[in-house]
């Protein structure tokens, strides 16, 4: 169990699952990218990773399996790094031992199981988070307060297209869980996608209806998704676009905003504002010639990137909404919206229909994956790979 009704000043972790992001998470807490927060634990099904470990940090605690390590007492909050399935339950058991949780993106693989997994984290009373790390680059935050503000008036379409995914058959069949219904859940959208899906909703807000064409192993030998195009649409009247793929390369990374007061773009991480000088719809109220625009300013919008970032930014802010009471930046709570637009991309693509978000059907979801796991045929060549717990995404 945790430590109760003692005053911490700084928080023990435990990494559940030290496959690449566990062994990353682990190398930045020892190497002390994160104030007030120190490792103490890992844990994994994997001898020859547990060997690892001990080899190289004979100082930790290392355990075969979870429930051992959260019965230890050495952690004040744990880490979930393994296959995506297994993100819910692991999350649940830790808020049964009264810790507090960050778990990797995605939440998970089907709303349902998420919905359960919030459920237990509001009854648990500790704080939960997800590695949302893409909600620490400046840029995407500039571009929130933009719209928050207002300064882009009424959004009139968002097109994202990010295609520089490339991950080559090679990568598909590097492990047995890769690139299949039954052990990752789906391709591009639950594996490389989940960041992007999450600042989409973060940034403009979740549409209200999806419609998709989305091809499967269009490009490589798998039974997943690795070509999508959705269309997103909102009851105020926005649109949306969202391209991504891992068959294009070099491919693309490129945010575009339409808007009343101009055209926001995000590409090679910086921030341009092409902006109207007087709003395109009150222009229109008073232009008389046929062919006359408002007046533009191209602005290049400053975004700060001297603080700290990344993995260690999600932890760092974690630690200080454990001990200091601060607003956490990526509550695990809200990993069922990307999820949920990621689940919907999915839903209609395979029915054709254009898929309610907001009353997004769960159970329907569910029995139609179930169906995409029991038909599998595509069966992965013996590589004598050892499947990660974790790799790279």
């Amino acid at each position: 169990m945790s430590r109760k009704g003692k005053n911490m000043t700084k928080l023990r972790m435990g990494i559940i699952g030290y496959g690449n992001m566990g062994t990353s998470h682990v190398r930045n807490l020892k190497e002390g990218k994160v104030r007030n927060m120190e490792v103490t634990a890992v844990c994994d099904i994997s001898e020859a990773r547990r060997d690892a470990v001990k080899s190289a940090y004979p100082e930790l605690a290392v355990f075969e399996n979870a429930q051992e390590l959260y019965k230890s007492g050495l952690c004040d909050v744990v880490l979930i790094a393994v296959p995506h399935y297994d993100h819910p339950k692991l999350v649940i058991e830790a808020f049964e031992y009264g810790l507090h949780v960050i778990t990797e993106k995605p939440a998970g693989v089907y709303t349902k199981q998420v919905k359960e997994m919030n459920a237990a984290a509001a009854k648990s009373g500790k704080l939960f988070g997800i590695m949302y790390n893409q909600r620490t680059n400046p840029v995407y935050q500039k571009l929130r307060q933009m719209v928050q503000r207002g300064d882009l008036g009424h959004i009139k379409r968002i097109t994202w297209i990010i295609t520089d995914w490339y991950r080559p058959q090679a990568y598909h069949d590097s492990s047995t869980w890769r690139s299949t219904w039954k052990s990752e859940g789906g391709g591009a959208l639950i594996n490389q996608n989940p960041h992007q899906l999450d600042l989409w909703q973060w940034m403009f807000g979740m549409p209200d209806r999806i419609l998709a064409k989305v091809s499967f192993g269009k490009y490589y030998d798998i039974e997943v998704e690795d070509d999508v195009m959705a269309y997103f649409e909102y009851a105020n009247g926005t649109t949306g676009e969202y391209i991504t793929s891992t068959g294009e390369a070099p491919g693309t990374n490129r945010l575009e905003i339409a808007c009343d007061m101009g055209k926001v773009v995000i590409e090679n991480n910086k921030l341009i504002f092409h902006r109207n000088v007087v709003s395109e719809r009150e222009h229109n109220k008073v232009n008389k010639a046929p062919f006359g625009r408002p007046e533009c300013w191209e602005c290049n919008i400053p975004a700060d990137f001297s603080g700290g970032s990344a993995h260690p930014g999600i932890m760092q802010n974690f630690a200080e909404a454990v001990l200091n009471g601060k607003e956490l930046l990526a509550p695990g709570e809200e990993g069922i919206k990307g999820l949920t637009i990621s689940n919907a991309i999915h839903l209609s693509a395979w029915t054709g229909e254009t898929v309610d978000v907001k009353n997004f059907p769960d159970e329907r979801y569910y029995e139609l994956l179930q169906e995409k796991i029991s038909s599998s045929t595509v069966v992965k060549k013996d590589l004598q790979i050892v499947a990660d717990t974790n790799s790279t995404y």
